[in-house]
Formats: structure tokens, C-alpha cells, sequence
């Protein structure tokens, strides 16, 4: 090992890198994009991957390439806030699912992000970009705004802080008007948020938050074309299958972490 690998980054984080370098648009990469992407020498990262290879984490592709290994998947199949939460919540988001016809979506909050934990997609319905294990904005996206309005004080503060741009919304410009939406949420009991998005269609998305007695730990949606949405009914069905979920949470049939 080199004096300048020895003051960088530990073993533990560059690997990380190289399992984080991977995503929807690049879901197998040589070795040198492996080295560019995750900032680490060539050499050090044939090394690493060839570890993570013996493990189970990557896995070598016909060509010859590096892609996300099934121990990976397995690993992440006991994160309680990713399956645990789905396991509970999947019964329910069917059902919500079979009534509306549309995208139904759960998420979590990670720092500043809402994490997509499952998506129930109906062949008919519009078009969402989202994947599962995917990042949400949380001012944007009617998941995100629930989770945002029950999340502390530090990361709002947070948020705002940042450049203006990654949090501006279509109907929110000042932090004064994310504040007042993110007050409404709570008292109201739901967000509901449509995109500007020119093409496929402008979508809406009718949220709820999922708790656990009182702590709000996930957010449920239905996602469909603002053309079709019928706010009110979709907005009772959301909040009906969110309180059903929560009293199956709260009930203590699903031990999540805080």
C-alpha cells in the first residue's frame, strides 16, 4: 500500500465507492469505469474488486465486466426499514392498488432524500420514472413532502440551505412557502403534489404518512396522470390504507429501527 493510500480513504470506504459507482444507466462497468467513477486508483480497485468478487458482492459478466452480486441482494433483504417495512405494507398497498389502477409508492427518508422501498405499477397506468431502492426529491414528490414534514427541524434547515434550486418546486419558490406547505401537510393529513413535467403528462400524487405510534416513519402514494385523478376519492383511499398499515406497525407486528 502506498503513503498515499494509507492517508486516503479507508479499506471500508473505497469500497463503498465502488459498490456506490454502479446505477440504473450503469448497471455493469469495466474496471477502468470502476476506477474513474468511484475516484479510486486503478490499482488499488483490481484489488478491491477482486475481494468483492470472492465475497459475493460484485460478480464478473461473460464480457468480462463487473456488476452488483446476489449477496448484495441478499444482505439488503433484511434492512427492517426496506423489506421489513414492505412485508407489512404490501398486503395493503395491493389493495390500494387494485381500487386506483395506478402507481402505488412507499418510501422512507434518508437524510435530505426519500428512498423508494416498493412500487406497484399497473400496466395501464402513467408513466413514473422511479425506480425501487431509487432517490425522490422530498420537496417535489408527494412522499417526499410527507416525510419532510414530519422530519426534524435540522433537516428542513438543511435543505434550505442548500441551493435553491435543488429544492424549488413548481408551486413552492421561498423557503416562507415550504414552511406554510409543509404545515398544511401536517394539519391536513396529506400532500398532494403535481409535476410540470411537459412529457409523458403532468402527474399527481396523493400522499399519506405511515407511523408507528406517533413517529412517521414511511409515506404511501398513488401516482397517476392529473388528468385522470379524482382528488377526493384517491385522497380518502391513501389515507384509509395509510392508518391501516400504521395500526399493523403500531400493534408491534414489525420491529423497525428508529
Amino acid at each position: 500500500m502506498t503513503s498515499a493510500e494509507e492517508s486516503g480513504p479507508s479499506v471500508l470506504e473505497r469500497s463503498f465507492r465502488i459498490l456506490g459507482a454502479f446505477d440504473p444507466s450503469a448497471k455493469t462497468l469495466t474496471l477502468t469505469a470502476l476506477s474513474q467513477r468511484a475516484g479510486v486508483p486503478k490499482s488499488s480497485t483490481l484489488r478491491l474488486v477482486r475481494q468483492l468478487v470472492e465475497l459475493g458482492a460484485l460478480e464478473r459478466t461473460e464480457r468480462g465486466d463487473y456488476a452488483i452480486g446476489l449477496r448484495m441482494l441478499e444482505m439488503a433483504a433484511l434492512a427492517p426499514r426496506g423489506h421489513g417495512l414492505r412485508a407489512t405494507a404490501l398486503p395493503y398497498m395491493e389493495d390500494l392498488h387494485r381500487v386506483t389502477r395506478q402507481h402505488v409508492l412507499l418510501a422512507v427518508r434518508e437524510g435530505t432524500d426519500a428512498v423508494l422501498v416498493e412500487r406497484l405499477s399497473a400496466r395501464d397506468a402513467g408513466r413514473v420514472l422511479h425506480r425501487v431502492g431509487g432517490r425522490l426529491p422530498l420537496t417535489t414528490t408527494g412522499v417526499g413532502r410527507v416525510l419532510l414534514a414530519h422530519a426534524p427541524a435540522d433537516v428542513l434547515d438543511s435543505l434550505i440551505g442548500a441551493p435553491a434550486p435543488s429544492w424549488r418546486a413548481p408551486d413552492i419558490q421561498t423557503p416562507d412557502e415550504l414552511r406554510v406547505a409543509l404545515a398544511e401537510i401536517r394539519h391536513q393529513g396529506f400532500a398532494e403534489v403535481t409535476s410540470d413535467r411537459p412529457e409523458p403528462e403532468p402527474v399527481t400524487s396523493m400522499a399519506a404518512a405511515i407511523r408507528r405510534g406517533q413517529e412517521v416513519i414511511a409515506a404511501l402514494s398513488v401516482v397517476a396522470p392529473t388528468h385522470t385523478l379524482q382528488p377526493r376519492e384517491c385522497r380518502a383511499a391513501v389515507m384509509t390504507v395509510a392508518r391501516a398499515i400504521s395500526r399493523e406497525l403500531t400493534a408491534g407486528r414489525e420491529s423497525l429501527p428508529r
